[in-house]
């Protein structure tokens, strides 16, 4: 093993990084041709995005141009791309973002190596492929994939500014965290403290020139970062479609608001579909919801990182890239400015930020948890290079570092692996617990005079090659379960239902204590097929109106907009809840032949405008009898693939307790999404 490689590399190609790549590909792109409509809100912008440059610009969900998704376009812009080239496809959304995840594994070699040396670049990038969470994010068409690569490479161009002195390349980096930024908005920051305290210890210039360069960074990072927003938001609102998630139509609040600090206060007026909540989640005073519990994320605090419901995902390596820091930092004080130093107290800034963040949000997705793996990767392999340098050398009590951190870290693997036993099985368990006390005593044999100590590396070897035995399993269960982790992905295996709960919090509320919450059978969430009767009728029955029929959200209205390539209008937005039509913009849309057709569930909303549209469409609204289109024997799919898992229903099971749940939810907005009634409303009807 090396703490450096030569300066001069023997071979132009390096073979393990060629199989840690292939790895990554394989982990990333196996299977996602099962992904079905992979996460079907964003699979229906990219079918509108590609019917008209207006849908593309906007990031529009409707062909119609009356909504936008919730996020910034630019990772949908690279989906749309790939779209137009192999046609709409759950594989081809989610290509790209597979292909970001090889290119962040990349990156973390190039980022790695000139300081750190050959052998813990390959590390590092092993460690990134692998950490579970990240593999499950980048099989689905979620955009976190994507901005992790956006933040690695704006981390490449950084180190190389600061390496050759060359402003442009440190300018470039700024400015690439501003392009991560109309990717996913404020979650792209969490890497600013890490990138100035690295620059301002690191550039060596005079202090002129030093504060020019950052002042144009930072100009172009703040000016690149709102350069979409602002034009969108200058834009009359009659002219585009209401931007999606905001209450005020502003992508500006929707980037400090809905997805800036409401996710640290779990406090927002923008309801999730059905799918996306759960009994455990209560009114906030401001008249949104408390989800703090949402998606098993664990309880705040300090220690959240290492609960059962997250400990999976990014933290399995976490110990010992904690306890590694002892070895990273020996001698600082001495060299502080030295580049290795330097490069970990970026990579310590990067995950201190993120980590906090993580332990004290109020609402937030497991798969966000790939924002932590870049920094537990390379921290994780620069220690296990400083620890094994110290062990080799017998530097004192610095010596026992590694054997310390072998046991540690096995011993919270085994924590992590113990609650999954009765899905997995207790083999597992137990190969790991042999393994890693094995490891672990030949660690601490191998300091003294016997057989262990002439084989110190192939003990150091074997003991991180068994550290990355459980990341790697559980990385693999996103591709046996490639057609149900797509929509709201999580890495590891699922735990198995207690007491016949529905998952999430309502198995957290019936499991003991002890044990990790359930995630619901299949994570890809729940929405609802095309019905193919309603549909046949909304088509036939069109006498030229712009949109097929209204329905209340957009979970629902995907499937018909990805089969069809037709508007279908989500009235309420994502949730069910964005205040985008009153009842005068209606009766507008209704005369001008727009729209006539209208899905409604039998609960009225929660207030506000919401519940008077409804009100109204009730009370003007002409039935359409259920047997013209109500389709008994409609396929109802337990995720958002509407070509795996397929589950038929009947017309008697629409009132069952699970859609019971999602009515009851649903009420918040404008209506369920699994049953309701057709209405249907004309422009005699609006004049009459």
């Amino acid at each position: 093993m090396e703490i450096r490689a030569n300066a001069v590399s023997k071979s132009r190609i390096d073979i393990p990084l060629i199989f840690i790549l292939i790895l990554s590909a394989f982990l990333n792109i196996w299977k996602i041709w099962e992904n079905g409509n992979a996460n079907a809100y964003y699979t229906a912008a990219v079918t509108s995005m590609l019917q008209s440059f207006h849908n593309f610009f906007y990031a529009s969900f409707d062909p119609g141009g009356f909504v936008t998704i919730d996020k910034p376009p630019v990772a949908f812009w690279v989906q749309t791309l790939f779209a137009s080239i192999f046609g709409v496809h759950g594989w081809s959304v989610t290509l790209p973002m597979a292909l970001a995840g090889v290119g962040s594994v990349g990156l973390i070699y190039l980022i790695v190596k000139p300081t750190f040396g050959t052998s813990t670049a390959r590390l590092a990038a092993l460690m990134m492929a692998i950490t579970p969470v990240a593999i499950a994010v980048q099989r689905s068409n979620n955009v976190d994939s994507l901005l992790v690569f956006c933040l690695l490479l704006a981390t490449w161009m950084l180190f190389k500014g600061m390496k050759q002195h060359k402003a442009l390349w440190i300018i470039a980096g700024f400015s690439m965290v501003g392009i991560a930024f109309n990717v996913k908005m404020l979650q792209a920051y969490m890497i600013l403290p890490a990138l100035y305290v690295f620059y301002l210890l690191a550039y060596q210039v005079h202090w002129k020139k030093k504060l020019s360069v950052l002042a144009i960074g930072t100009v172009l990072l703040a000016g690149i970062s709102v350069s979409w927003a602002m034009v969108v938001d200058s834009v009359p609102a009659s002219e585009r479609p209401y931007e999606g998630s905001s209450q005020t139509n502003s992508v500006m609040e929707l980037a400090f608001g809905y997805n800036g600090l409401n996710r640290l206060t779990g406090q927002t007026s923008v309801l999730a579909p059905a799918n996306e909540l759960n009994s455990s989640q209560i009114a906030s005073p401001a008249g949104g919801r408390n989800t703090g519990t949402m998606f098993n994320i664990g309880d705040a605090g300090p220690l959240r990182l290492f609960q059962s419901s997250l400990s999976g995902q990014a933290s399995l390596l976490l110990p010992f890239a904690i306890i590694s820091l002892i070895a990273l930092f020996a001698g600082l004080r001495r060299k502080w400015r030295r580049p290795d130093h330097l490069e970990t107290i970026f990579w310590v800034i990067w995950l201190l930020p993120v980590a906090g963040f993580f332990s004290i949000a109020g609402f937030f997705h497991q798969y966000y948890l790939i924002m932590l793996a870049p920094p537990v990767a390379v921290l994780a392999a620069t220690g296990c290079m400083a620890q094994w340098k110290l062990y080799r050398e017998e530097r004192g009590w610095l010596s026992w570092l590694l054997p310390i951190n072998m046991a540690v870290t096995t011993a919270f693997q085994l924590y992590v692996i113990y609650p999954f036993n009765e899905t997995i099985g207790s083999s597992w368990f137990y190969i790991i617990g042999i393994l890693g006390l094995g490891l672990t005593i030949g660690l601490i044999l191998g300091k003294r005079r016997s057989i262990f100590k002439e084989r110190k590396g192939y003990l150091a070897s074997m003991a991180m090659a068994v550290l990355m035995l459980t990341p790697m399993y559980w990385s693999s269960f996103s591709i046996v379960n490639a057609t149900g982790n797509v929509a709201i992905p999580a890495g590891g295996p699922e735990a198995k239902e207690r007491l016949g709960g529905f998952g999430g919090a309502s198995a957290r509320l019936t499991a003991p204590e002890e044990t990790p919450p359930a995630r619901t059978p299949n994570r890809g969430g729940m929405y609802q097929s095309a019905n193919e009767k309603l549909l046949q009728y909304a088509m036939e029955h069109n006498t030229g109106e712009k949109y097929l029929f209204a329905v209340s959200n957009a979970s629902t209205a995907a499937p018909y907009i990805i089969q069809t390539g037709k508007p279908v209008m989500a009235m309420g937005g994502f949730g069910g809840s964005d205040p985008i039509l009153t009842v005068d913009s209606l009766q507008d849309l209704i005369s001008k032949g727009e729209i006539k057709y209208f899905m409604i569930n039998g609960i009225g909303g929660r207030g506000g405008e919401a519940s008077e549209v409804i009100t109204w469409i009730k009370a003007h609204g002409t039935e359409v009898p259920t047997e013209e289109w109500q389709d008994t024997t409609s396929t109802v799919l337990q995720n958002s693939l509407s070509g795996a898992n397929n589950t038929k229903v009947t017309s008697s099971t629409m009132n069952s307790p699970l859609n019971g749940m999602n009515r009851t939810h649903n009420g918040g907005g404008f209506g369920g999404m699994m049953s309701g009634t057709l209405y249907e409303i004309t422009p005699a009807d609006i004049n009459s």
